[in-house]
């Protein structure tokens, strides 16, 4: 399988994307911002090689498909902790790439609407 080439929504996640790996690069992350970081890169670096992978639970997310109109993805950035992550994707623009559309602690499953409330970025022209 080949990997898939990660891009980042615009402009919300890829100037989120700039934000904190330039800061990391320049060694000015807390030590909060390193261990999300260091999730971030890792979950990437999984979606990126299988997005099937068993440890990321990608499931689509009907309501967020609804909205957005194509496919969105819901994979597990941690786990087991408080407000747990989620990173939301979608397949493209473009064949073999995805595009990272927002990362938000995961809704409140019990909750009408949750997913109602979260932000997604637009997806980078090709």
């Amino acid at each position: 399988m080949t990997a898939y080439a990660i891009r980042m929504g615009v402009p919300e996640m890829e100037d989120h994307w700039n934000d904190v790996s330039s800061r990391s690069d320049a060694n000015q992350l807390n030590s909060e911002e390193k261990r999300y970081f260091k999730k971030l890169v890792k979950t990437l670096g999984y979606l990126s090689s299988n997005p099937r992978h068993p440890g990321l639970e990608s499931h689509e997310i009907d309501d967020l498909s609804r909205r957005y109109g194509l496919r969105v993805w819901q994979s597990y950035l941690e786990n087991k902790t408080p407000s747990a992550g989620r990173i939301f994707w979608v397949y493209g623009p473009d064949r073999g790439e995805i595009t990272v559309i927002g990362i938000e602690p995961h809704p409140e499953d019990k909750k009408r609407g949750a997913y109602d409330r979260i932000p997604l970025s637009g997806l980078p022209s090709n």
